[in-house]
């Protein structure tokens, strides 16, 4: 059994698939492990880390390909790499499902004979939460927002006492209290702001006080607010009326606003209107983690920054990549374990469709393209 490690193409993309520590585990699985050279450089990994523990070097992609039954990738492959792909190999790697271009993606994949899991699809159950890749990541991403904030709004986060007198601390507000919502609770606290957050679920207000910040309520908060999934549910004309309200009634008197709200397969949720951002104090910011899907901001545009009324609005977009070392691992620890599911322990390689893990993220099998 070969597993193929290939190195990222796409820009800005600073993260491997698979760290050499998690490689290490593989190989004493008597998985062999095939590295192309560099694909970990730019995360703090070199091919030396690699080499030292038995893994083989490929000096391309095509050579690491070669024979591989499976390949691993962060980011989606590209067409030039979809060829490099032996027929019955598989792929597995984020692939954006539910984006524009996904089904095109899909289809190339399937013409290909190979089997692709999405690394987005993994089921939040007990037995595929070592797997979670978006949880993972979305830790690191809900950490760098609020240093991407603190190093905008041009304000202390922390109370200050000094010989010039007190400093007041700065206010912090996050809306959204998934993963990356409740990183940034802890961040921003660690780092002394006052910090309160917003979310429809109920089940969100004890992990928001247990992290010592404050729950901004609102009437639109109900039990049925959450899916099976954990994911918050599409809210109704009055629902959402009454979060907007809450929202902008809050974000007025704050100085930092991370925003996570998304809902899978679907536009991000627009829960702060121009309107609303002309109401919030001068020289305050807005991190939109949502940006790449549309944004929870109105003014918010992808991968920029964009100031208006006085506000400071960033839109960064793969934010976990800006932190490649423990994104990396983090990211490859998952990948180990959704490997040591595929594979038996005599080495045997299983794609089972019908498996609520492995079924669940399949996006193309036997030359079928299932989502």
């Amino acid at each position: 059994m070969q597993v193929a490690v290939l190195k990222e193409t796409a820009t800005r993309e600073n993260r491997v698939a698979l760290t050499p520590d998690s490689a290490g585990r593989l190989l004493k699985s008597k998985v062999d492990v095939v590295v192309q050279r560099g694909a970990g450089e730019r995360a703090g990994f070199p091919d030396v880390a690699y080499a030292a523990l038995g893994v083989h070097l490929a000096d391309d992609a095509s050579s690491a390909c070669a024979g591989a039954r499976i390949a691993l990738k962060v980011q989606p492959p590209s067409d030039s790499e979809i060829a490099l792909l032996e027929s019955g190999s598989v792929l597995v790697s984020f692939l954006r499902p539910g984006q524009q271009a996904a089904a095109s993606l899909a289809r190339k994949l399937s013409e290909r004979g190979v089997s692709a899991l999405a690394l987005e699809l993994v089921p939040r159950i007990t037995r595929a939460q070592t797997m979670d890749v978006l949880s993972s990541q979305s830790t690191v991403t809900g950490y760098k927002a609020v240093l991407l904030g603190a190093s905008e709004i041009g304000k202390f986060l922390p109370m200050l006492t000094t010989a010039a007198g007190n400093i007041q601390p700065a206010r912090v507000f996050v809306i959204g209290a998934g993963v990356s919502g409740l990183q940034a609770i802890a961040t921003a606290r660690r780092l002394g702001g006052v910090v309160s957050a917003f979310d429809v679920r109920p089940a969100a207000r004890e992990q928001v006080l247990s992290l010592g910040a404050t729950f901004v309520a609102a009437e639109s908060v109900s039990a049925s607010a959450e899916t099976a999934g954990g994911y918050a549910r599409d809210q109704s004309e009055d629902e959402r009326a009454k979060t907007l309200a809450a929202i902008a009634a809050h974000i007025k008197d704050v100085d930092l606003v991370i925003t996570t709200a998304q809902v899978p397969g679907k536009p991000s949720p627009r829960l702060i209107a121009a309107s609303v951002v002309q109401t919030m104090r001068p020289g305050s910011v807005i991190v939109d983690l949502a940006a790449e899907n549309g944004g929870n901001c109105e003014l918010t545009r992808a991968d920029e920054i964009v100031h208006a009324h006085g506000v400071t609005i960033l839109g960064p977009v793969n934010l976990a990549s800006t932190l490649p070392y423990h994104a990396s691992q983090m990211f490859g620890r998952n990948v180990l374990s959704l490997l040591q599911h595929l594979i038996g322990k005599d080495g045997t390689l299983t794609i089972d469709a019908t498996d609520e893990i492995t079924g669940a993220m399949l996006i193309t099998h036997d030359g079928k393209v299932l989502k």
